[in-house]
């Protein structure tokens, strides 16, 4: 029952299968009791949080606190006059943007600033260790949002505290995400929440994917080869290194939309619904489309409350490519307390910037020609009909390109980044590839797997989903053991942390 740094709460763990089983329990039984079936969900993912970050639940249950009281003053000034009404409204929004805000930079950011001041200047400060609260960029990028949209007059104040604990607090996507609106879910929370069978069997089968990906894929890859390449790139030929480069961003997207899955599946089983979080990412055709389709609550959140308050596209193209630059490189840093994150996170700005240049000289419509039976001609602008060969090289180009940016996000630092890309330009010996399938074999199908599972026409995926969802309850929970039996099969001896927790 106590906080143990060493053994977080994790969906991954067999501890937090046993409590969910009864607590779901007790959550259905309570079905017909709002308030109180909320307290015993709003206790259990204090709980939840506790045994992820021990006493920082208290910075959690304070958020809550001062966000409520802070919408309903934002609620109270909406009812002032001229400037007044305006200088209290963002005076409010400044208030809570600077208390989140400060809460990241000093959990998050306070050691690399002072690292950084010790190294620029040869100083000697003390750097202090303080304990990061698990998903605090997650929780806090929900409060400022509410309050932003509050201000925006997109929702009103919430007038009830227990609602608006409920949502800061809600366990599913509490630790990494997705980033989930107040707009979206305060409504689901105020209305009559039932769980209906569909939305039983689509959380079990979500439930089913994420652990798949996670402990099965994810896991795998990395404990068996990519952590040894990155730890070590020198050890390794060129091939190994490119390899290894893959098989993370394959295991990133696996570990990362494995978690969002069992949060949206989780949420599901419990009457609440979310976006989806990820839509096929290694299918986009460039990097603006890739991050319409990578981590979607996070890319939307930047957008509409970075970019688009720093002017977005409504200004001058050289500003408009300086307001996306500048957004991913916030976007980068929002991700961790190093530089190799700024770098990621620039490195992708620059690459959104080359496209939105690049696809200018480009045409996006044709005219054609249409003669109907009548004789009649008419002319119609339609896009661009690009040949399967060529849709098949951009979706490469832009995978191999964002496997590029991610050797960032994963490198400790830029002597490992260039090292690896060393071993690729100059020792690469694609002669070892028998050899490494070979010795390999397992890790390849894995990747292999993750890959082309991922790539499969949506319509194949709707499909299994749709005849899990159409099976018996029997049948379903039938599946889902067997698939945590051949995740306990396989999974390390180690419980893996999802990637993003440090986020």
């Amino acid at each position: 029952m106590t906080y143990d740094p060493r053994q977080p709460l994790l969906f991954n763990t067999g501890l937090f299968m046993l409590l969910f089983v009864g607590f779901i329990a007790i959550y259905r039984l309570m079905r017909g009791w709002r308030t109180g079936r909320m307290v015993f969900t709003i206790l259990f993912s204090l709980y939840f949080y506790y045994k992820s970050s021990g006493i920082c639940c208290a910075i959690l249950a304070g958020v809550a606190l001062s966000d409520y009281i802070l919408g309903l003053c934002l609620g109270r000034a909406s009812g002032l006059t001229g400037t007044r009404r305006t200088v209290v409204m963002k005076l409010i929004v400044f208030v809570n943007v600077c208390v989140n805000v400060g809460m990241l930079f000093y959990f998050k950011y306070f050691g690399l600033i002072i690292d950084t001041i010790n190294r620029f200047f040869t100083t000697h400060i003390d750097i202090i260790n303080v304990i990061l609260p698990a998903g605090i960029s997650f929780f806090t990028f929900r409060s400022i949002s509410y309050i932003v949209d509050i201000y925006r007059g997109q929702i009103t104040p919430c007038r009830n505290f227990l609602d608006y604990l409920f949502f800061l607090t809600f366990f599913p996507p509490l630790l990494a995400g997705p980033v989930v609106r107040a707009k979206d879910m305060l409504p689901q929370i105020a209305g009559n929440h039932e769980i209906t069978r569909d939305m039983v069997s689509e959380g079990v089968f979500l439930i089913i994917t994420g652990l798949v990906k996670k402990m099965v894929i994810a896991d795998f890859i990395s404990g068996n080869f990519v952590d040894r390449v990155f730890d070590n790139p020198a050890l390794y030929s060129g091939f190994e290194n490119f390899m290894a480069s893959i098989g993370f961003t394959i295991q990133l997207y696996c570990d990362f939309s494995g978690y969002s899955d069992m949060a949206i599946g989780l949420a599901l089983l419990l009457g609440f619904r979310f976006k989806e979080n990820f839509n096929a990412p290694f299918k986009a055709q460039n990097p603006t489309e890739f991050w319409h389709r990578w981590h979607i609550s996070l890319s939307t959140w930047l957008r509409d409350y970075v970019y688009i308050p720093l002017g977005g596209n409504r200004c001058s193209r050289p500003r408009a490519y300086f307001n996306q630059f500048i957004t991913m490189v916030i976007g980068g840093f929002w991700h961790g307390a190093s530089w190799m994150y700024v770098i990621w996170g620039a490195a992708h700005g620059a690459l959104l910037v080359i496209h939105k240049s690049l696809v200018r000289f480009l045409p996006a419509t044709v005219s054609e020609t249409i003669v109907t039976d009548t004789g009649e001609v008419t002319i119609v602008t339609v896009p661009v009909r690009r040949s399967p060969l060529s849709r098949v090289f951009n979706m490469v180009l832009t995978f191999l390109l964002m496997t590029a940016t991610f050797m960032l996000f994963r490198s400790r630092s830029m002597d490992d980044f260039y090292m690896m890309w060393h071993q690729i330009l100059n020792d690469f010996h694609l002669s070892v590839a028998p050899q490494f399938i070979g010795g390999y074999l397992t890790i390849v199908i894995a990747m292999t797997a993750g890959y082309f599972l991922h790539i499969i026409p949506s319509q194949w995926g709707q499909r299994v989903r749709h005849t899990f969802m159409g099976a018996p309850l029997l049948l379903q929970a039938i599946l889902l053991a067997a698939v945590i039996i051949a995740v306990i099969q396989v999974r390390s001896s180690d419980i893996v942390p999802f990637i993003y927790l440090q986020y």
